[in-house]
């Protein structure tokens, strides 16, 4: 996951491949609530990695479930509580997830106990009021510790839950957000032992596909919920929560929506296989599967079948549309930002629970569709948006995500922008809340031209720092790094693993393995195919066979290929002595660091002690002054800056301070 401050999104032009998608949020906090109630212990197959469902778990192992931590790949297995009372008191953090908050706070205020449930600020401005009024119809002693209909909350039922009341129906809004007749259901059948108990919802309920979803994992764990039409539910006498020992979460379709999107507006190239997705097919129990038909209705052509979906480009210009998003609340976002390729304005309608999600989301699409360049109208459950149909109507711009985790994934669409323009996303850790790795999977299917891929090259001489700025640089924008120094030992090491001699009449079988070398720089250190070698081709012998494969014009060849293969999505640092003169001539930054003989002495000085190495630093000045004037005057790629490099004399700079200058260079020379 990116966890920089904002990532740069290069201009993007093609998509192909497969995606695999994450587990559902909304399926797997359900489940892992419902597995938590239930007797017996639940294995999930599947469970979606990410905060909301961190902090769910974190607050069931709170009140006394055995969470049985798995590896990556196996499933989560829980013991439920069954007829145990739950740990307490407890104090529950639950981040901004109202997957939690709502369900928690009413199968808690039917378990009994004391329990103060709050969240991040936002979670705070985000509405509870009407479940907790339900809550109260009951008798539940529910208390707010900061404004009233809001979080964070106190149940306040020191021993045990007082008598009930379940005489008449139990009424709850439905227009406000579905969660709260959610958490009615789930909590429910915890006090419906002896007689039924009904729920009528208030109004128009909202989000009904969400419901469907409640409904079918309830049965899934023995609860079958009676229904007429939306509006009256009935949970039946003698009501108790099994284990169905096993289930699945299938992968997240709200997630695939992006995917899909993708799909319709990157342009389509000759030989390229379609965007397949996987993990959600047209056959999924979620409500935002339908999502498919609007991308049709716009153009897209889209097929699928158990577990997938195939997505091309069909109408283009993308046909405008006017849908009631009821039904697809969370997707309908990224037929927003759709909305931009159109042939005319799109009207997304009855939406009006955007407002109270994790930002209000009518009003963050409407000012960051702005900052493109788009037209957008607003109103309480509308938004219209107008296209952007020539290049010259784009604009580049930083998006603000507001901690919403859709915001920064519906945005992303922006980098396919026929302006060929780049597109920032600010804070893009926040996909964590859904779709970690969402900006891997976008870089693993997106494919555009390599000089739209952006190169920073950071050149210098021996001991300059360059590796460690280059590297700094590079975890700052959320880039690739390329060590280039590292590539001939490295290559060198893997010909004597590997039983090759470094001779000349192998130079073909050197240059193969040289060409494909399975090398990757991470956190400091050195991999080669798994193996960490950072410290193995540093030895002296290391060097002398690093010498003896340098020479071999087939092997060179090979490394310079390999270099180049580097730059990747969505950008890469490299250092050398060389990157900004022979292998990236048209990086937009080039930096030469430098530093004097003696101050690089005394720092090489400093990390030969601290490695038990003993040296003087006159040795080693004389050394390196040796060695610069070898390299200024070899006749292959010899030291010397790029034309128009920028000069760095970092003699007096900390790391620090040199990353923090190449990082000002860089944004200088944004659009945003």
């Amino acid at each position: 996951m990116y966890t920089t401050a904002f990532l740069d999104l290069p201009p993007l032009q093609h998509a192909g491949g497969s995606v695999q998608l994450p587990g559902s949020k909304s399926i797997s906090n359900r489940v892992l609530l419902l597995a938590a109630l239930s007797e017996g212990t639940t294995q999930v197959h599947d469970l979606l990695a990410s905060d909301d469902t961190r902090v769910m778990l974190d607050a069931l192992r709170q009140i006394g479930c055995e969470v049985g931590e798995s590896e990556e790949g196996q499933p989560v297995r829980i013991t439920g509580l069954g007829a145990r009372t739950p740990a307490a008191p407890a104090k529950l953090f639950l981040g901004n997830a109202g997957t939690a908050m709502r369900p928690l706070t009413a199968a808690l205020a039917l378990l009994g106990g004391e329990y103060e449930l709050s969240g991040v600020p936002r979670m705070h401005e985000r509405p509870i009021g009407d479940l907790v009024d339900a809550l109260r119809q009951l008798g539940c002693a529910i208390e707010y510790l900061g404004s009233d209909g809001y979080p964070p909350l106190r149940i306040a039922h020191g021993a045990g839950v007082p008598p009930l009341i379940l005489d008449a129906p139990i009424r709850v809004r439905g227009d406000v957000s579905s969660q709260f007749l959610t958490a009615l259901l789930m909590a429910l059948p915890l006090a419906a032992r002896e007689r039924d108990i009904t729920v009528e919802v208030v109004g128009e309920l909202i989000s009904k596909p969400y419901i469907h979803i409640t409904l079918e994992l309830l049965a899934r764990f023995g609860i079958a919920v009676r229904r007429d039409g939306w509006q009256r539910f009935t949970i039946p006498a003698g009501s108790r929560y099994r284990s169905p020992g096993s289930i699945h979460v299938e992968a997240d379709a709200s997630s695939a929506s992006y995917f899909i999107a993708l799909g319709a507006i990157s342009t389509p190239t000759e030989g390229q296989n379609p965007l397949k997705i996987l993990g959600v097919g047209l056959d999924s129990i979620q409500g935002d599967i339908r999502f498919v038909e609007a991308a049709q209705a716009m153009g897209a052509r889209v097929q699928g079948g158990p577990g997938w979906l195939q997505v091309e480009r069909g109408a283009w210009p993308l046909k405008a549309i006017e849908l009631d998003c009821n039904h697809i609340p969370d997707a309908a976002m990224t037929l927003a930002v759709m909305a931009l390729y159109a042939d005319g304005p799109s009207l997304l309608t009855n939406i009006a629970s955007w407002r109270v999600k994790e930002t209000d989301r009518i009003a963050a699409m409407a000012c960051e569709l702005r900052k493109l360049g788009a037209q957008v109208e607003e109103g309480a459950d509308w938004l219209r948006v107008h296209p952007l149909p020539r290049a010259a109507d784009w604009r580049a711009a930083s998006i603000h995500t507001y901690d919403d985790h859709r915001v920064a994934m519906c945005f992303s669409l922006a980098a396919f922008n026929p302006a060929g323009l780049p597109v920032r996303i600010e804070d893009p850790r926040c996909v964590g809340k859904t779709f970690p790795d969402y900006f891997e999977a976008l870089f693993s299917v997106a494919r555009t031209r390599p000089e739209h891929i952006p190169v920073l090259c950071v050149d210098g001489p021996t001991a300059s720092g360059k590796g460690t700025v280059a590297a700094g640089v590079a975890q700052q924008l959320g880039y690739h790094y390329l060590d280039s120094g590292s590539l001939y030992r490295t290559a060198a090491l893997a010909a004597v693993r590997a039983g090759i001699a470094i001779e000349a009449q192998h130079e073909a079988r050197l240059a193969e393995l040289a060409r494909s070398l399975p090398v990757r720089f991470a956190d400091g250190r050195i991999w080669l195919a798994g193996d960490e070698v950072t410290d193995a081709i540093r030895t002296e012998e290391a060097g002398m066979n690093a010498s003896r494969i340098s020479v071999l014009p087939l092997v060179r060849d090979a490394l310079v290929a390999l270099q180049l293969a580097f730059r990747q999505l969505p950008g890469l640092v490299a250092d050398g002595r060389d990157m900004g003169t022979a292998i990236f001539p048209g990086a937009p930054l080039k930096v030469f660091l430098t530093a004097s003989a003696a101050v690089r002495a005394e720092r090489r000085h400093k990390q030969l002690i601290s490695k038990g190495i003993s040296s003087t630093i006159a040795d080693l000045r004389a050394g390196l002054e040796a060695r610069d004037a070898r390299d200024a005057s070899r006749s292959a790629s010899p030291l010397q800056p790029a034309q128009d490099a920028l000069p760095l004399d970092n003699s007096a700079l900390s790391v620090d301070q040199t990353i923090a200058q190449v990082l000002d260079w860089w944004r200088a020379r944004q659009p945003f």
